[in-house]
């Protein structure tokens, strides 16, 4: 009798140990999220386009989620540097990244090791931008259209000259296709960053460039240089007068540098929900929309499920692209 009342006794603390394990992982589980100022990683430094993004997304989300979202910068490394760190990240909803075409569909079909595997690694909460690539020519080129652009390229294979901010970007690979797609070979130019191609675009020693409207604006509306046609589906709110690849008369050729949020593979579905529907509301904002309106960005909201395509989908085009292009670098 002894034997049995021991064996009940040790049975109820049992069951009253796992009654209140029960009980303090409910609580937890009922925390409010976030609880305590997450963490979002930018893969560029302070004061470019993306950064200026983040803080305005990351200010309003901030404020529907109750905490300040602290925005740490991490350069480097064709944007792997950041997407490392996002990947190897506690899945808890404190850590959150942007990530771009470079990231997650370009950078494993670039280089030999990449220290993430977009597919697995992220779970993918949202798009945020668009950054529209318009192409222009130095003033004293002649060709006020892309199909002048296209007759002079093809009068001198390989003698007009086009920049980029550097070998195997979003600008680089939208050069190659772009060849592919209108059968003329040029020279590539690549630089570090947009603005000493741009001054070298100017000075007349580059003859084009595939670039984003945020850093062309100032000098397209100044004259300084002239747009040939855009290259996303429909104009830019920023350059109306601009038309199309397609309206200019090369159909089924897109280019432009997109962004979106993600966070490490494994985070609950339900945090990811809620930093989706904060995104989105951020984006619908009139004021973010004006903001990113004046820059030349263009917002670019979607479900989970639907970012997480987009990224599978630019990773096959890209890839298809770089390999046929055979462009491979260096880390």
């Amino acid at each position: 009798m002894k034997d049995f009342d021991a064996a009940a006794h040790l049975s109820r603390r049992a069951l009253l140990t796992l009654a209140a394990g029960a009980a303090l992982s409910t609580r937890a589980l009922a925390q409010p999220y976030p609880s305590q100022p997450p963490r979002w990683i930018v893969p560029y430094p302070a004061g470019g386009g993306t950064d200026v993004v983040a803080r305005m997304l990351g200010e309003s989300m901030g404020r529907a989620l109750g905490q300040t979202l602290i925005i740490d910068n991490k350069p480097g490394g064709g944007t792997m540097i950041a997407g490392d760190l996002l990947a190897r990240a506690k899945p808890d909803g404190l850590t959150v990244g942007t990530v771009d075409t470079s990231t997650v569909a370009l950078a494993q079909h670039l280089y030999k090791r990449v220290p993430y595997q977009p597919e697995k690694d992220f779970s993918y909460i949202g798009g945020t931008t668009r950054f529209p690539f318009v192409m222009v020519v130095r003033p004293t080129l002649k060709a006020n259209t892309l199909a002048e652009l296209i007759a002079l390229a093809r009068s001198e294979p390989g003698g007009l000259k086009y920049a980029t901010p550097g070998a195997g970007g979003p600008n680089h690979l939208g050069m190659e296709l772009f060849q592919r797609k209108a059968g003329i070979a040029l020279l590539h130019v690549p630089y570090k960053g947009d603005a000493p191609a741009l001054q070298d675009l100017l000075g007349g020693q580059i003859d084009m460039y595939l670039v984003n409207t945020a850093a062309s604006l100032p000098y397209i509306k100044s004259g300084k240089l002239r747009p040939i046609a855009l290259s996303m589906a429909r104009r830019s709110a920023a350059l109306p007068e601009v038309p199309t690849f397609a309206e200019a008369g090369l159909a089924d050729f897109e280019s432009y540098s997109w962004q979106g949020l993600a966070a490490p593979a494994g985070t609950p579905e339900p945090i990811v929900a809620r930093l989706n529907a904060e995104l989105n509301k951020a984006l619908a904002s009139d004021d973010i929309r004006k903001r990113l309106a004046d820059l030349g960005i263009e917002p670019s909201p979607t479900t989970p499920a639907e970012f997480t395509a987009f990224v599978k989908a630019q990773s096959a085009l890209w890839g298809e692209v770089i390999r046929a292009a055979n462009i491979k670098l260096e880390q």
